[in-house]
């Protein structure tokens, strides 16, 4: 015999129960859009606009979703029902995890620099050589832009070149093994010309990025510079930084 106390009022509990598997539909439904819109989009099965579209509506689903949940848990509450509770919980854990990426992502797009273009040495930037010819079509062109530098200072005052207590060859070295450890694809190794090309490729949407290092003599050391440029995209909300980062973190840590 149950032990069970029956909820104070069924209509309500019903009605919770039906909002949270509701709930609960709507996030796997907004979940399984979110993860397909990248690899779709790499795939060549739809354009970059309609992935970003099905991204978009993902995220706004996703926010139903945890809406729906919430009022799923307070119909259940109030009834005192705990029937449906825990599949209201997990449709609100799940759609959170579906919304908050893209919101992170947004708020990033509003308030870091519209640019795609990131140097250690804006006044003289590494050039690229040997990426070019995969860059062609590329939307973005390899040419620096003065505006770019006063950007990436308001957006990212950190970024600055490395300088190593190494000659130039050992410090060309070591950067090649920082470069490899960041598991690009190396495009060109020229340790005659202290340059290396790389290209990055991002996991989800496979958006590739090309990097070019440059290291030089400075008195009894040598100087590393690294720049990173998207090939498509007018913001690349953090990532090209980030990735210059990450590299100057390995080029350090030897």
């Amino acid at each position: 015999m149950s032990t069970a106390n029956p909820p104070l009022h069924p209509r309500l509990s019903r009605a919770g129960t039906a909002l949270a598997g509701l709930a609960l539909t709507i996030a796997v439904a907004s979940a399984v859009v979110a993860l397909l819109a990248g690899p779709a989009y790499r795939m060549q099965w739809v354009s970059l606009g309609t992935a970003f579209l099905s991204l978009r509506w993902a995220t706004y689903g996703a926010i139903g979703g945890a809406i729906t949940a919430l009022l799923a848990w307070a119909a259940l509450a109030l009834a005192r029902a705990p029937r449906g509770r825990a599949t209201a919980t997990l449709a609100l854990l799940l759609a959170v995890v579906v919304a908050a990426p893209p919101l992170y992502l947004y708020d990033q797009a509003r308030r870091l620099p519209k640019i795609h273009d990131i140097s250690t040495d804006t006044d003289d930037p590494p050039a690229f050589v040997d990426v070019l010819p995969l860059r062609q079509g590329a939307r973005n062109p390899v040419d620096y832009k003065t505006e770019t530098a006063a950007e990436q200072m308001r957006g990212y005052p950190d970024i600055a070149p490395a300088r190593l207590d190494l000659p130039p060859a050992q410090a060309f070295e070591r950067a090649e093994r920082a470069a490899r450890a960041m598991g690009w694809q190396i495009v060109a190794v020229r340790p005659e010309a202290l340059r290396i090309e790389a290209t990055a490729t991002t996991l989800l949407f496979g958006f590739k990025d090309d990097v070019v290092i440059r290291v030089r003599a400075q008195g009894q050391g040598s100087v590393v510079d690294v720049r990173s440029l998207s090939r498509i995209g007018g913001s690349d909300i953090g990532a090209n930084a980030a990735r210059v980062r990450a590299f100057l973190g390995k080029l350090a840590a030897g």
